[in-house]
């Protein structure tokens, strides 16, 4: 019964845990709380069960786990980034990007949400975080949608659903902590995210495409008196083509000097953007009619935002920042345009550095409690539990992928997405790893599916946040002045349902495609390891084909020595006895010498005979043994 108890303790554990935190109670408290009860539990069933390996001193090694913690460069991105996207909140950025790109997208059928879903690509790509981005699409376009005829359900699935695009777009959140939790880089995690988020993007964008032909009422354009920045996309479109000119005209004439490749595509681009700006800020300061009003307006707000973007992505994915780097520039960037627009306030920074402070020290503390739950669920076995549970499912690779899938999904409608990624993601990767599957590609399709938890009824975060700002009562507009009805949940729910359907496409295609994620392996050269060649350098002689190894003086002959000379190494002859010697004519070998007087033990040296025959022996002197040896029982006598 004990075996059967301490075989399976790690489901007792991790149940009770996750069923504390559906409870609702703290999640660093609780992950840490259940941690230590379980490894009192596990201390005193390891005296009787083998399968379990905790004892008292390993309490000790948690100082250390901590501190390991706070020594994570990796983490350290995340408040630059958490503090860049709340500085841009507070400039009001999603208020100028929502008006101009309604205004740009106005005469078409549903362009307020093309503009929606743009805004909300564009404040994922800033923000990073999905409370601001569905909050503040909320409040700006929740309104004017309502104003002008749209579908309430249709409204509210596309506010909450781009809202959630944070979550997969770079630079996200989301990301950081999934390359810190699968040990993998986070220019990594940005790469292989592009595509997908991309493609979600174009996918939400081709459901209001669907939608406004098949439901022409439910999305309509613009009336002509809401238009105020008239008409002008013809100059738009001319000052684009422009600036790519002048990109490519920078690229391949100006900028021919700069030798790095990374940094002359930097400079054509500045270069680019910089004449496009100035021309719409001349066009607007002096009055001249260069460029339409609407392209005027379209320009100087959209280039802050998109340098800001390239600012911090294009300088990961070039290679010259890394991921933290970026998010210091990015902070420093969002200072700089909100100071630019002059909404730059000691109040706002106060905000923005509460904010970023609570979501630091509230990530920081999960961790901490993670490290604590771990260490108790690997002593007691826990890592090899959920392997042989996971590797015996059917289906191999791709059956481990739907299940887990499937598991994130259930509680991603409960738990928030840092809770997720510190508890299952350190449980799940050593099993991917071990089945093969790429970390980078299994963290991407656990960001995918977090983002579609988020959509799902009746726990869904964004449903949460739509509905804090939506109006529940009879509202008065204040432009039209018309009493509105107020925006039901069930509303809500009902229009992000397509949506949910969308993520979980997305989910398979990400799974059945690959390549969607792998392409940030491109630049990575692969290495048959039949090519192969480890050489070991030789000891040969300097005068022969083997070069001498090191550095050293050959081990052998020196150039026109005798064939017997023996490897001098550098050193000075040795001289063990005589004048300095020199080799005999018959090839004899010289005595080495030390560089001491002659060692004289009584008797006349010896000669070399002539031919190079052997020596005689010669007969023993005074002081010698009848042998020839040395009588060592008198004193040698050494002459000065």
């Amino acid at each position: 019964m004990i075996d059967f108890i301490a075989h399976n303790l790690p489901l007792v554990m991790f149940t009770s845990v996750m069923a504390m935190l559906l409870l609702g109670y703290p999640v660093a408290f609780t992950l840490a709380a259940g941690g230590l009860a379980y490894f009192v539990i596990g201390v005193e069933l390891s005296a009787i069960s083998p399968e379990i390996r905790l004892f008292w001193p390993l309490l000790q090694s948690h100082p250390e786990r901590i501190y390991g913690i706070m020594y994570n460069d990796t983490l350290l991105a995340i408040p630059f980034f958490t503090f860049m996207g709340i500085i841009l909140e507070r400039s009001r950025m999603a208020e100028d990007l929502l008006d101009t790109i309604g205004q740009l997208f106005g005469p078409v059928r549903g362009g307020l949400a093309y503009a929606v879903i743009l805004v909300g690509a564009l404040l994922g790509a800033t923000t990073g975080v999905v409370a601001a981005s569905v909050m503040a699409m909320g409040l700006i376009s929740l309104p004017i949608m309502l104003r002008y005829g749209y579908n309430r359900p249709f409204v509210s699935g596309t506010i909450a659903a781009s809202g959630t695009l944070a979550q997969i777009v770079p630079p996200s959140l989301v990301l950081i902590v999934m390359a810190d939790q699968l040990g993998r880089s986070v220019g990594d995690m940005y790469v292989g995210a592009l595509y997908p988020a991309l493609l979600i993007v174009a996918v939400y964008c081709a459901y209001v495409f669907i939608v406004s032909m098949t439901k022409p009422q439910w999305a309509p354009a613009l009336p002509p008196e809401a238009r105020t920045l008239g008409n002008g996309v013809t100059s738009l479109i001319v000052m684009i083509a422009i600036a790519v000119a002048l990109y490519y005209l920078g690229l391949h004439v100006l900028f021919t000097g700069i030798q790095s490749p990374e940094w002359r595509l930097v400079a054509a681009m500045a270069f680019a953007i910089a004449v496009a700006y100035v021309v719409a800020i001349v066009n607007g300061r002096m009055q001249k009619k260069i460029i339409s009003r609407l392209a005027e307006q379209v320009i100087i707000v959209l280039i802050p935002p998109l340098a800001l973007i390239f600012l911090v992505l294009g300088t990961i994915f070039l290679g010259i920042a890394t991921p933290t780097e970026g998010g210091a520039m990015g902070a420093t960037g969002a200072l700089i345009l909100a100071f630019a627009k002059g909404r730059l306030t000691f109040a706002s920074i106060k905000s923005a550095l509460d904010s970023t402070t609570k979501l630091s020290a509230f990530v920081m503390m999960i961790l901490i409690g993670a490290r604590v739950f771990g260490l108790t669920f690997y002593g007691i076995n826990g890592n090899v539990w959920i392997e042989e549970l996971l590797l015996a499912l059917p289906g191999g690779e791709y059956g481990f992928l739907i299940v887990v899938t499937i598991i994130v999904f259930i509680l991603g409608c409960f738990l928030d997405f840092f809770e997720i990624a510190f508890i299952m993601v350190p449980l799940l990767a050593p099993v991917a790893d071990k089945l093969g599957i790429d970390l980078v590609w299994f963290g991407i399709i656990l960001g995918v599916n977090l983002q579609t938890s988020f959509l799902t009824p009746p726990f869904g975060f964004s449903l949460f946040f739509l509905r804090s700002i939506a109006p529940s009562a009879p509202w008065a507009d204040k432009v039209t002045g018309k009493m509105m009805e107020g925006v039901k949940t069930s509303e809500i729910y009902r229009g992000v349902l397509p949506y949910i359907v969308i993520q979980f496409a997305m989910i398979l295609v990400v799974i059945a495609f690959p390549g969607l994620v792998m392409h940030y392996k491109s630049d990575q050269q692969a290495v048959n390891p039949d090519d192969v060649k480890i050489e070991i350098p030789g000891f040969g002689n300097q005068n022969g084909s083997a070069p001498a190894p090191f550095g050293l003086p050959p081990l052998g002959n020196q150039p026109g020595g005798t064939g017997g000379q023996a490897p001098s190494m550098g050193l000075p002859p040795l001289d063990l006895g005589g004048p300095s010697q020199q080799a005999p004519a018959g090839g004899a070998p010289a005595q080495p010498q030390l560089g001491l007087p002659p060692l004289d033990l009584g008797g006349p040296a010896p000669q070399a005979p002539a031919g190079g025959q052997s020596q005689q022996p010669v007969p023993p002197a005074s002081g010698t043994a009848p042998s020839g040896n040395p009588d060592l029982s008198q004193p040698p006598k050494i002459n000065p």
